[in-house]
């Protein structure tokens, strides 16, 4: 018995020790778990400080790792930085481009024409001109364009469209930049001055056409009598002498006219209105080319000469039919007799002869 309790107590002295021992093993093990974790935040922490850091140098350039002798670049951020440097490239570029719109410099210069653009786009579009390259077609008519913001009001007329209003008279209009010429019609701004004789102009196309005036430039030219024009609006007038189109029609008598600021003038007749009035002598009339002729009277002005016997004239009309008395042409013949004349008025004298009629009684 003595042994069996001897046994026994050392059996259970094993047992306690092996429990401290498990007990030690699981408190090592614990803790070096708790160890191992800590390490581990630690870790992640020294890796966040290091991100940190790397953002901190990314913000003012590339930057390098060290670690002992050995050196490392992170393409990651490198990969970022070199985007925020392209970025800021970029609009630094986009800024230098827009500041020509302030300082006027205009870098890019067309070898035909001398003109010069702040940007190589506007150049390119230039180009066109020269070239006659119109790249840019209507489906529906076929008609093409140079640029695309052309061919986009043209498509308008088509629809019938007039997104563009005048708030002062209602008028309506396919395209913003014919409002906005427009518009000076009520504000009486004429931003285009010419620098030769000051005369002022609300559209800087009209300027470029008066410009010729002082050049003699006469660009458009009559393929069919060889007249030149220094506006191709002109030229266009002038083409109804041949096809004989008067698209123009007084409403009350039928009269037809080839340009519309005829027939305004004739409106005069019919209202009775006359706005020109002669500063010298008080004459009133009905339209400004009369009084301009009108003043040569003042003046003695006779810009016509004949380069047959260099006699003058006051107008062309009456240089014409000078004319026919050097060429010996008679337009006008009597249906009665077949005589001609040089001059309507001459035969309308002569038709009252045979009508018994004496006007000169």
């Amino acid at each position: 018995m003595p042994f069996i309790k001897k046994e026994s107590e050392d059996q259970m002295l094993f047992i306690k020790e092996e429990s401290e021992d498990v007990k030690i093993e699981e408190t090592f093990r614990v803790k070096h778990e708790e160890t191992e974790e800590q390490t581990d935040l630690m870790a992640l922490k020294v890796e966040n400080e290091e991100l940190n850091e790397m953002d901190e140098k990314d913000r003012y350039g590339k930057h390098d790792f060290k670690t002992g002798e050995k050196s490392f670049s992170c393409s990651q951020t490198e990969s970022t930085s070199s985007q925020k440097i392209t970025q800021k490239t970029s609009k630094s570029l986009t800024g230098k481009r827009h500041m020509k719109v302030h300082n006027g410099a205009k870098s890019f210069r067309c070898n035909q024409c001398g003109k010069s653009f702040t940007a190589n786009k506007h150049l390119t579009v230039h180009m066109r001109i020269h070239t006659g390259e119109k790249p840019f077609t209507c489906e529906q008519c076929g008609r093409g364009f140079a640029e695309k913001g052309h061919l986009r009001s043209h498509m308008s007329i088509h629809s019938g469209e007039k997104p563009f209003t005048c708030k002062l008279c209602g008028k309506n209009f396919t395209d913003k930049g014919n409002l906005q010429v427009h518009m000076r019609i009520h504000t009486g701004e004429k931003a285009f001055t010419c620098d030769q004789c000051g005369k002022s102009f609300t559209q800087k196309i009209h300027l470029n056409s008066h410009m010729r005036v002082h050049t003699g430039e006469k660009p458009f030219t009559c393929k069919l009598c060889g007249k030149s024009f220094t506006d191709i609006g002109n030229l266009q007038v002038h083409m109804r002498v041949h096809t004989g189109e008067k698209a123009f029609t007084c409403q009350q008598c039928g009269r037809s006219f080839t340009q519309k600021g005829h027939l305004k003038g004739h409106m005069r007749i019919h209202s009775g209105e006359k706005l020109f009035t002669c500063q010298p002598c008080g004459k009133r009339f009905t339209d400004k080319g009369i009084l301009k002729v009108h003043m040569r009277i003042h003046t003695g002005e006779k810009p016509f000469t004949c380069q047959e016997c260099g006699r003058n004239f006051t107008q062309k009309g009456n240089l014409k039919v000078h004319m026919r008395i050097h060429t010996r042409e008679e337009l006008f013949s009597c249906q009665q007799c077949g005589k001609s004349f040089t001059q309507k008025g001459n035969l309308k004298v002569h038709v009252k002869n045979h009508n018994g009629e004496k006007p000169f009684t």
